[in-house]
């Protein structure tokens, strides 16, 4: 009989990604052949075990800070899914996609409609600046510019709870009209509604908030909700369970470094707005997302505003640049798109939930907006 392979997992299980990776890890092994498997829930910023210098077993998938660093020169198997500091050579890694997160922001927040944007994050990590590279990066080359705050981690902050949200509080009160706020991650996105409560700044119509890993007790723990985008964790376990089955059969990766895009954004309150003056057209907007995906046409719309077509494609071109029968195509099919990645829904069920009749009709706007169809959509989307 083959021995069975030692593996110990060095993943915090205090948050929701550090338990997606490990059901990730779950999905993988019990479709292959059974690890013995030894889990030490480190923190991400623990120092590492001091069992790991005599540690014995075939691999290691770990995400603490240094000990992929302290196991790089080891008989033992590494993967390594830390993003604080910048891949180490000769250490396999598997990480979010963190620019592709950033750029997912810029997308949903643009497409509120705001003109005024900013970025709450740590820039001691890694992981912070990529999401603010991707994040400035896509809003700059629609022309806007980004206004930052830099805040520290929490067990490295120098100053009282207090006087640090008494600081997100005056930088938040700096923006003149509607501003729409990525936070690096769900923390930070509550410590930024925390913020605007004392400032007594109104989420959503002052101060939108955009988080990232929807942690649902974070997102969901005050009023109102926040709105965050879903990384696929799960995936990054899975993978990092097929790469350490690699190497410890003594194969090289095919990538030793992977990077998993995002697969969605959860909307709640906090960005459930659209950043227009116009009334009519946030009459509008509100309904086009609220209703796209049941089949609403553009003459129902008309009928619910009391307001002619002319008016209404003069107001869209005005504010979005595009009609209002483009922009309900576009609610449909991002919703087809998170549907076609995270689920194993078939076409016809999500042509249903996206407000198509016929999954085939699906399928050719999908392949007219996205130069691509469903099918190759969603099996790009699950080889990333």
């Amino acid at each position: 009989m083959d021995k069975i392979p030692h593996v110990a997992l060095i993943i915090e299980t205090s948050s929701t990604y550090g338990r997606a990776l490990l059901e990730g890890v779950r999905r993988y092994t019990h479709s292959h052949s059974p690890w013995s498997i030894f889990l030490d829930q480190s923190d991400i910023f623990s120092r590492p075990p001091e069992w790991l210098s005599t540690w014995q077993g075939d691999g290691i998938i770990c995400r603490t800070r240094r000990s992929a660093i302290e196991l790089r020169d080891s008989d033992c198997s590494v993967v390594d899914l830390s993003d604080i500091d910048p891949p180490r050579d000769g250490i396999p890694r598997i990480e979010s996609d963190n620019e592709a997160i950033g750029r997912l922001a810029a997308e949903h927040l643009l497409g509120r409609g705001f003109s005024r944007f900013a970025f709450c994050g740590h820039s001691e990590h890694r992981w912070s600046r990529m999401r603010q590279k991707g994040y400035t990066e896509r809003l700059r080359h629609e022309g806007y510019q980004v206004d930052t705050l830099d805040t520290v981690w929490n067990e490295r902050r120098d100053q009282s709870w207090e006087a640090e949200q008494e600081r997100i509080a005056q930088w938040l009160l700096s923006f003149d009209g509607p501003t729409a706020v990525f936070a690096a991650n769900d923390l930070q996105g509550q410590h930024v509604l925390d913020a605007c409560a004392r400032a007594d700044l109104p989420v959503p119509e002052r101060i939108a908030v955009l988080g990232c890993d929807n942690d649902m007790i974070v997102c969901e723990l005050g009023q109102p909700g926040l709105s965050s985008i879903v990384p696929n964790a799960e995936e990054i376990g899975a993978r990092a369970a097929e790469m350490l089955d690699t190497l410890m059969r003594g194969e090289p990766p095919k990538q030793s470094h992977q990077l998993i895009a995002p697969i969605s954004i959860c909307e709640r309150q906090s960005t459930d707005i659209t950043a227009i003056d116009d009334p009519v057209m946030q009459q509008a907007l509100q309904l086009i997302r609220e209703q796209s995906c049941m089949g609403l046409r553009v003459e129902e719309l008309l009928d619910h505003l009391q307001i002619s077509r002319t008016n209404l494609e003069r107001r869209f071109r005005k504010h979005l640049d595009r009609s209002p029968h483009a922009e309900i195509r576009r609610i449909q099919i991002n919703r087809a798109k998170e549907l076609l990645a995270g689920t194993e829904l078939t076409l016809d069920q999500i042509a249903r939930l996206c407000g198509f009749e016929h999954p085939e009709y699906l399928s050719v706007v999908f392949k007219r907006l996205e130069q691509e169809t469903p099918g190759s959509y969603r099996q790009a989307a699950r080889s990333e």
